[in-house]
């Protein structure tokens, strides 16, 4: 990319300069032209000079009193900018000392337990310290889980083949993937085309834009497999422009119009919608993958999961939008200029370009062997990398678009350094530990496994509020809690399948909850206490639906 460049130059006139100057130009003649505008009135240039009759000569010119001689004009100097602040560098300090003193105390204060060894005291330590370095962010994930890993190394707790081993994860890699798929979505505009048809076959009132929106993230999102970028790449631009059409504006009181309800239906929607599919949210695909470390195997895993979790999650589905309409209702209730809107949208857009049909043949493809893979023999890892492929020869996506997605190579750097600290601990023992410790502890209580099954998974729940990252939850805390279920006596499957399904339900408790709870609070239509406020309420709404639907299906099911 070509750049410009403006260069001026100033002359600098040396005394024999200015002696030729004073030498020009009888003083009969006329001054030469004045360079200020007629307006301005400054003194003549000749007035300036010595009256003829007394010319000096050259040498006198410089014995003589100094004269005042015509300098170039210059702009007078603008203002310094105010100094700017630097935000200091680094980590920051009183969150590192927090996050590393925690490691400090395990390691050396707390004594370890005889059943321990103590390469997997050590190990927890660290792990420990990367944790709350997640909660507390004394310097970005990916840099302090790398700081992690490098101490786990350093001090001999694990090799580097061992350290690393992670990076290999099939799940990982999948994860990486669906970040790319999501792109395309975004890039050739078929996400944004389905959204608008749902929106002109039912947005004629506000709480059909809400179900039209949803319904249309249903489809969606089994073949884009995360949340965030379906949030930020598509409903949040449709939902913004609906808003504004009708005087609906961010950090305004017309928010609640329209604009604030919109935001919180869809934001509330998203979970449910994430936890229909396995491959709906990266989480997903992690958390069989860690319940097959502790011992739980999910047999056909996409089919399973979406048998199990479709009966309660389309059932809240249905609810959440007219629970929303009523708890947090808009003031504007009828939206007769919506479908117009959208159907204008889709006139715009054209006809479906060939990149989307290149787009819905490889969703099509990946999701086919996302389903029927086990059968094939196809892991769920080469079929997504079957479908990037294809984008890529195609040309849908091109690898600067995969380069630039920062998000899914930092997911590759931390996740990978928590999930393969969280194996090592399964390894060592401290998992098996851990939880037997606290089934000991269910069981002085002489709770049921169904009791402790509800315990177990409220306090797995609302520890959330301590997380800012889903996959941050689960690479930390999944394996624990499923191991403390298996221990209490839980069915492994129900076990496995409600934490999984959980991690997807919390992620709209808070404004930091989640990647997409960020892009919608970011809009500026909800206020932080309403945030706090319907996020509570509607994960006890969420709650009472799962557990009074689920129990009776999976009993039907026959997971217990």
């Amino acid at each position: 990319m070509e750049s410009f460049v403006l260069y001026t130059s100033s002359s600098s006139f040396s005394p024999s300069s200015r002696l030729s100057l004073l030498r020009r130009s009888p003083p009969s003649l006329k001054s030469p032209p004045s360079i200020f505008p007629s307006s301005a009135s400054p003194r003549p240039v000749s007035n300036l000079r010595s009256p003829p009759s007394r010319l000096l000569p050259p040498l006198a010119l410089f014995k003589s009193k100094p004269r005042t001689f015509l300098h170039p004009i210059q702009a007078s100097p603008s203002p310094p900018p105010p100094p700017v602040e630097e935000s200091p560098k680094g980590a920051k300090l009183i969150p590192f000392i927090i996050s590393i003193s925690i490691g400090l105390i395990v390691r050396f204060l707390v004594p370890k337990p005889v059943q321990v060894s103590m390469q997997a005291w050590q190990l927890l330590a660290i792990f420990l310290s990367t944790v709350a370095g997640l909660v507390l962010n004394p310097l970005p994930v990916g840099a302090w889980a790398f700081l992690g890993l490098t101490t786990s190394i350093l001090t001999n707790t694990l090799s580097f083949s061992t350290a690393f081993g992670a990076f290999t994860n099939e799940v990982i890699w999948l994860i990486v993937i669906s970040f790319f798929f999501a792109r395309g979505f975004v890039k050739t505009g078929l996400g944004d085309r389905v959204a608008n048809y749902f929106v002109k076959w039912l947005g004629k009132s506000t709480l059909g834009l809400s179900y039209g929106l949803t319904f249309s993230e249903i489809l969606i999102a089994p073949a884009m497999p995360s949340t965030t970028a379906r949030a930020g790449g598509i409903y949040l631009p449709i939902i913004k422009s609906l808003s504004l059409s009708v005087g609906s504006k961010p950090g305004d009181p017309s928010a609640r119009k329209l604009g604030a309800y919109l935001v919180q239906s869809q934001f509330q929607s998203a979970g449910n919608s994430s936890a229909l599919f396995l491959t709906a949210a990266a989480q997903n695909m992690l958390c069989l993958k860690l319940a097959e470390e502790v011992g739980v195997i999910v047999s056909s895993p996409w089919v399973s999961w979406f048998r199990a979790a479709s009966v309660p999650a389309l059932v809240s589905l249905l609810l959440s939008p007219f629970i929303l309409y009523n708890l947090y209702p808009p003031e504007i209730k009828d939206t007769p200029d919506a479908p117009a809107m959208a159907t204008k949208r889709l006139e715009h857009m054209g006809s479906v370009t060939r990149d989307e049909w290149v787009m819905i043949g490889t969703m099509i493809l990946a999701v086919s062997l996302w389903v029927f893979g086990e059968a094939l023999g196809i892991a769920s890892v080469v079929a997504a990398m079957l479908g990037l492929s294809i984008l890529l020869l195609l040309g849908v996506l091109e690898w600067d678009d995969c380069l630039s997605e920062k998000s899914a190579w930092d997911t590759l750097a931390w996740f990978a350094v928590l999930v393969g600290m969280a194996g090592q601990l399964t390894n060592l023992g401290i998992v098996t530990w851990m939880s037997s410790c606290v089934a000991n502890l269910l069981q002085s209580f002489s709770l049921s496994w169904p009791a402790a099954f509800g315990v177990l998974q409220a306090s797995y729940f609302f520890i959330h509020y301590l997380f800012a990252s889903q996959t941050g939850h689960v690479g930390a805390l999944y394996s624990a809690f499923l191991a403390m279920h298996v221990a209490a006596g839980v069915p492994g499957v129900l076990a496995a399948l409600s934490l999984a399904y959980n991690t997807n339900l919390f992620g709209a408790l808070t404004h930091y909850s989640s990647g997409q709870a960020a892009v919608y609070y970011g809009a500026g239509y909800v206020d932080l206490p309403d945030v706090f406020k319907v996020g509570f309420m509607m994960a006890l709404s969420n709650a009472v639906i799962w557990v009074v639907v689920g129990s009776f299906w999976w009993k039907f099911l026959g997971l217990y």
